[in-house]
């Protein structure tokens, strides 16, 4: 594999992909055509766009291809063409996805360049069947990397950048924060507008013959009507009322509630405020508008731009990780969702009673300042909890106390061994009888750990590589097990005491 001199990858099911493009392209063609000789039709409106987005995806996918030489990397698609020479190029990593699944998981290849920016090639993309295809692609193309580029990663060893990881830029969790933060805005922006009309309407009055007819909107104004049916309908669309004689008009729109509540031939009262209908009053039944309430909208805003807060905290985590390896995994952000709940138990009560009046009284102010110091306590708190901590166990073992009994510690070996086949253990007993892997915190079914075979390379944080199972803010012990390397997964403190319980070295990591 390092004597290949050019790489050339493209999609695989060729025949199908173009199957799609004609097929798509045929059948918008003739929905197109149907439309311009028939008319509009709701069904060829529907297949049309469809057909031709279908076409256009399989267009881009049969489409794309990449080549690699002594020259370099060189990329196209249907819309994009992009290359690089190789001494732009750093490495060559395995760029990790999934859509919605495990069973949905696919690679493709990362390009890492010297200015520190990242390219995912469209091809080759590996999928549970296509692994093997996928990985000899990947060799092929770090074998023309290493042959023509230049201050080439000497470690043989293929970083995984996933969303977990620091390499990956957090595209959703942006979206997300943007996308709340103007909800929230919005929605604060129309909460002096929906108390103003919340107490022009408690405070309007019934008008009287002085009203001048240009005040008439802002005071209430009473007709009689007689209902002449009503039409309810479940679940979503709009009940209907009826009038005689279509006064003051045919029909109005209310909930299945009113529609079910009154009768044919009822006798009902209208008030008008501002031109519309805001209360039908009968003998058994009495229907109000709804009214906005300013107090319901700044407490959705507050919702709003709380909810913006957990993506904001993984974007800023991606901040924070900036300078770490590429595949290293970050430090979850589930510890910033305590002080947004925190901030919620005293934002939003604040909100709903005082929505226009926040900071117009010493009580909320007080309330204010007590909660924005909680806050800054908690966030102190989730910053300290999700800070990267360096993998240094042997001088964590050495302050801890040593085990009183036996002790189940949760921590897992990620290979599947003698001692954990197929990756049943969850624990490792320790203590009382000898180290052995657990399926639970029990000595049910151990298997003891053969130490006399064992020796640590090394203790790292968490790769990408390493599976979604690890949560992020474990270590990794890398055991060398008679020539075989076996990781040894747990949490940093759990990590040091399990090394100094099985009494093997630890060297430091370089």
């Amino acid at each position: 594999m390092t004597e290949v001199g050019e790489v050339t990858c493209r999609p695989g099911a060729r025949r199908a992909l173009w199957f799609f493009v004609a097929f798509g392209a045929a059948g918008a063609g003739v929905a197109g055509a149907w439309t311009t000789y028939r008319g509009p039709d709701p069904l060829a409106l529907a297949l049309g766009p469809s057909l031709a987005f279908i076409a256009l995806v399989a267009l881009h996918a049969v489409t794309a291809r990449v080549d690699a030489d002594a020259r370099g990397l060189r990329s196209r698609t249907l819309l994009r063409r992009w290359s690089a020479p190789w001494y732009e190029v750093a490495d060559l990593q395995i760029r990790l996805r999934h859509r919605g699944s495990r069973s949905s998981e696919f690679c493709r290849v990362s390009v890492l360049l010297r200015n520190g920016h990242r390219r995912t090639l469209p091809l080759p993309v590996g999928r549970l069947a296509e692994l093997v295809d996928f990985h000899d692609q990947l060799t092929a193309l770090r074998a023309l990397h290493q042959r023509y580029g230049t201050d080439v990663p000497e470690s043989a060893r293929i970083p995984v950048v996933s969303d977990r990881t620091a390499g990956s830029v957090p595209v959703s969790a942006v979206a997300w924060c943007a996308t709340l933060l103007i909800c929230a805005g919005v929605a604060a922006g129309f909460v002096s507008d929906v108390a103003a009309d919340q107490r022009a309407w408690e405070a309007a009055v019934p008008c009287t013959a002085a009203t001048p007819v240009a005040q008439r909107s802002e005071c209430l104004t009473y007709t009689s009507a007689v209902i002449a049916r009503t039409d309810p309908n479940r679940p979503r669309t709009d009940s209907w009322l009826y009038f005689t004689d279509n006064r003051p008009f045919e029909r109005l729109a209310v909930p299945v509630e009113a529609a079910d509540g009154f009768r044919a031939g009822d006798k009902v009262q209208l008030t008008f405020w501002r031109h519309e209908v805001r209360t039908i009053t009968g003998s058994h039944y009495v229907w109000h508008q709804h009214v906005e309430s300013a107090a319901v909208l700044a407490a959705i805003a507050a919702v709003a731009a709380l909810a913006a807060g957990y993506p904001g905290a993984q974007i800023l985590q991606s901040l924070r990780g900036r300078r770490l390896p590429g595949d290293e995994v970050l430090p979850s952000a589930l510890p910033f969702t305590l002080v947004l709940a925190g901030t919620a138990v005293w934002l939003v009560p604040l909100c709903y009673l005082h929505p226009t009046t926040l900071f117009a009284s010493a009580t909320t102010i007080t309330w204010a300042a007590a909660g924005t110091l909680g806050t800054a306590a908690l966030f102190g708190w989730a910053w300290r909890a999700t800070r990267v901590r360096a993998p240094r166990p042997a001088e964590v073992a050495a302050e801890l106390p040593e085990l009183d009994g036996e002790v189940f510690l949760s921590a897992r070996f990620l290979e599947h061994t003698d001692y954990n086949p197929h990756g049943f253990g969850t624990h490792i007993a320790l203590g009382a009888g000898p180290p052995a892997v657990t399926p639970g915190p029990g000595r049910f079914a151990a298997r003891r750990i053969p130490v006399e075979r064992l020796t640590v390379r090394t203790v790292r944080r968490v790769r990408g590589g390493d599976g979604d199972s690890v949560p992020s803010g474990w270590h990794i012990a890398e055991l060398d097990d008679g020539g075989r390397l076996v990781r040894l997964a747990a949490a940093p403190d759990d990590l040091a005491v399990v090394l100094r319980e099985l009494g093997v070295a630890v060297r430091e990591p370089s």
